[in-house]
């Protein structure tokens, strides 16, 4: 298995053996809530179409898709020594919050990434990025194998800057759909949704259950990921559900990564 060169909050690697047990096969790969490809960049489809709802995310993707080894290269010079250190950390992060190039973004992006604590992605209300860093001993390595590898996966791949629902709806007959949203808290200091500067709340939670089951309805098959809670099975309630243990790795103290029960919804 491949890994992506972003790290995720809930990227599905660890999880890829048991998914795709149950991805059904199709022509092409749907997926609302693409965060790093840890699963396309894992499964055989003649086509994928890829959205998210954190435009940084998007663009990065695009932008390697478009620039290709020129991007890869302009992005190395943020993997130095020097930029693994917390004043320059947070002159580049406010540079990030500030411009408006594109390019520059995304090459800070994976910066901000790589750098910043237990890679994760957080915006405040104003919409900027306010991970701190992640005072790691040795600078983090530049991924470029993984990039040059996701950039030959992504050749039939479309990337676009969608809400679930708006992609959901584009999908049609020999589609498959999987959903890997911001997941409902196992308790009620738990809950993490600011993968992007929207928030992913149980209403939303609701919506994409009900369009899990009208999508499915169309002919196109949808697998959902999830804690396993009793609101995840009263939400998913009618689809099949497989229940597995998995290690949580996203805490930063290292006896509160314990394995945890997460469901696949298949409706």
């Amino acid at each position: 298995m491949t890994r992506p060169f972003l790290k995720w909050a809930g990227g599905k690697y660890k999880v890829l053996p048991k998914l795709k047990e149950y991805l059904p096969k199709g022509k092409r790969l749907v997926e609302p809530f693409v965060g790093a490809g840890s699963v396309f960049l894992n499964v055989e489809y003649d086509h994928y179409f890829l959205a998210d709802a954190n435009a940084d995310l998007i663009n990065l993707f695009n932008l390697l898709k478009k620039q290709g080894p020129d991007f890869i290269r302009f992005c190395q010079q943020y993997f130095r020594p020097e930029t693994n250190q917390e004043e320059a950390f947070y002159a580049l992060r406010n540079e990030f919050n500030e411009t408006k190039d594109k390019k520059l973004r995304s090459a800070l992006f994976l910066y901000l990434n790589k750098h910043g604590y237990n890679g994760l992605c957080r915006y405040n209300a104003s919409g900027e990025f306010n991970v701190p860093f992640g005072k790691y001993k040795n600078p983090p390595l530049y991924p470029i194998d993984c990039m040059k590898f996701f950039l030959e996966r992504i050749k039939n791949a479309t990337f676009v800057r969608k809400d679930f629902l708006a992609t959901m709806q584009e999908a049609q007959k020999g589609d498959v759909v999987y959903c890997d949203p911001p997941y409902v808290p196992l308790s009620d200091t738990a809950y993490f949704t600011a993968y992007s500067a929207l928030c992913f709340d149980e209403g939303k939670q609701v919506l994409l259950a009900e369009t899990a089951r009208e999508t499915a309805a169309r002919g196109v098959p949808v697998l959902i990921s999830n804690h396993d809670t009793p609101l995840t099975r009263k939400l998913y309630k009618g689809a099949k559900i497989y229940s597995f243990k998995v290690g949580r790795s996203i805490s930063s103290k290292t006896d509160k990564r314990f394995p945890v029960k997460e469901i696949i919804a298949v409706f």
